[in-house]
């Protein structure tokens, strides 16, 4: 086969917009959330660079106390998604701002973990709107 100018400037064009991330860039933040990160808790906790202090190790669920700086978290992952949905929906019960990835969950303040879906990736969920009376439920927001 023959190489021709326009097979070179549109392999041209498609590598400038492979090296720009082909520059949807709308400001909205979402370009910042990094794909969602998956494996064991000692993996997650490492990527968030947290020393876990365990609190929970069973077969079903492994649960471990994080703190950096100030901030504190609860991190836990799921031997299945059920058992995590299962979680999700009783604990939400009690308010607070959820980060959720594959069979992991993080939990804490909404600033603390919205900055760890900067490293960890995942979906932002809200608990219970009476349960948090400052929560974006009163601002007519969503997070995700």
């Amino acid at each position: 086969m023959r190489v021709t100018r326009p097979m070179l400037a549109l392999t041209g064009a498609v590598a400038a917009l492979a090296l720009a991330g082909c520059g949807t860039g709308g400001g909205d933040g979402k370009d910042d959330v990094p794909p969602t990160a998956t494996g064991s808790l000692e993996h997650l906790a490492a990527e968030a660079e947290c020393d876990p202090n365990m609190q929970t190790d069973a077969d079903t669920i492994r649960q471990a106390l994080c703190e950096k700086g100030d901030e504190k978290y609860v991190l836990a992952t799921f031997a299945t998604d059920r058992g995590q949905r299962e979680w999700l929906d009783t604990a939400k019960d009690y308010g607070g701002y959820y980060l959720v990835g594959r069979k992991w969950v993080a939990v804490g303040e909404e600033r603390t973990v919205t900055a760890l879906r900067s490293t960890l990736g995942g979906t932002m969920e809200e608990g219970s709107e009476h349960m948090n009376p400052g929560g974006s439920h009163n601002r007519g927001g969503h997070h995700g």
